[in-house]
């Protein structure tokens, strides 16, 4: 079937991002040397931590009641995670909340759940870990996951953890990183893991083939801060552990991105000339030194904006 949906085909200065975004974004574990990473480990709280490896931020509850892990990186990394976590948790892993369907954020899910780990997502993360995934703006193809890995608990809204003192409270924010994002708060300790909604700091991957959107992040990215306060932790889904000032400076600057790029849009600009016009220069400084860099990340805004 053809469509005339805007195709972003990234030239030779572009290439070496392409690799970076796969590595990220997408499974590509195979393509990685995991033996010098370590996981590192961080109290925010009693019984709660913040672990960071190779790919997506993990957060961490431990307690009588069982061990709940946020997300699991890349499946090279399963046994150092579960030692890491040995080390501050008296029991295995119980259950996976996956924040969305990305390969550093659900790779270990396989490895997991062949030791009893019950695997808990959004509706959209189990689809798209069941079938196929073509994303078109990098012309990657990502193949289905084995069926052990695919989450067993899924839901449509939201559902609610009871564990170690806390409430605990999963619910998915709609097109945003992707069609399956889920925000994970812990309501007591006062801390929020938004998976890969906030990027922290640089410009967010938005997989609009995946159901993602500019707008969509945007109106998260405010949601979130309305369940913030200035005491709130919150872990992005990459970068170092960040706050609700930093959040808020975040989604400020995705509306002056938008802003710019629909512009440029609205005066009639093809894909090619709104990336000519650099049109997050003034951003870039702070922003645009991660793995998105800024002309990838203003044709991702030109083709989540024509959408």
């Amino acid at each position: 079937m053809k469509t005339n949906a805007p195709v972003f085909r990234p030239g030779a200065t572009a290439l070496l991002l392409l690799v970076a975004v796969l590595l990220t974004a997408l499974p590509a574990a195979a393509q990685r040397d995991f033996s010098q990473v370590e996981i590192t480990t961080r109290e925010l709280g009693p019984g709660l931590y913040l672990l960071q490896g190779a790919g997506g931020n993990l957060g961490l509850s431990t307690g009588e009641d069982g061990t709940l892990l946020i997300d699991d990186d890349y499946a090279p990394l399963t046994e150092k995670i579960k030692a890491a976590i040995a080390k501050v948790a008296p029991q295995p892993v119980r259950f996976v909340i996956n924040t969305h369907w990305h390969g550093d954020h659900t790779g270990g899910n396989e490895n997991l759940a062949k030791n009893g780990v019950v695997v808990v997502a959004h509706d959209n993360v189990r689809a798209r870990m069941s079938a196929e995934q073509h994303n078109k703006f990098f012309d990657r193809k990502t193949p289905a996951s084995p069926h052990a890995a695919l989450p067993v608990i899924t839901f449509a809204d939201g559902v609610t953890f009871e564990v170690n003192g806390d409430r605990v409270a999963v619910f998915h924010l709609a097109n945003a990183h992707t069609d399956g994002d889920s925000v994970v708060r812990f309501e007591k300790a006062n801390v929020i893991h938004t998976g890969d909604l906030y990027f922290h700091p640089s410009y967010p991957f938005v997989d609009v083939d995946s159901g993602g959107s500019i707008d969509g992040l945007i109106a998260a990215g405010k949601k979130i801060l309305e369940l913030a306060n200035e005491q709130t932790k919150i872990i992005p889904g990459h970068g170092p552990l960040s706050n609700k000032a930093e959040l808020a400076a975040y989604v400020a600057m995705l509306e002056k991105a938008r802003a710019k790029v629909a512009a440029l849009i609205a005066a009639g600009k093809t894909q090619e000339e709104v990336v000519a016009a650099k049109p997050t220069t003034e951003l870039d400084e702070v922003w645009g030194k991660g793995f998105m860099k800024p002309d990838t990340f203003a044709g991702l805004l030109y083709v989540s904006l024509k959408k």
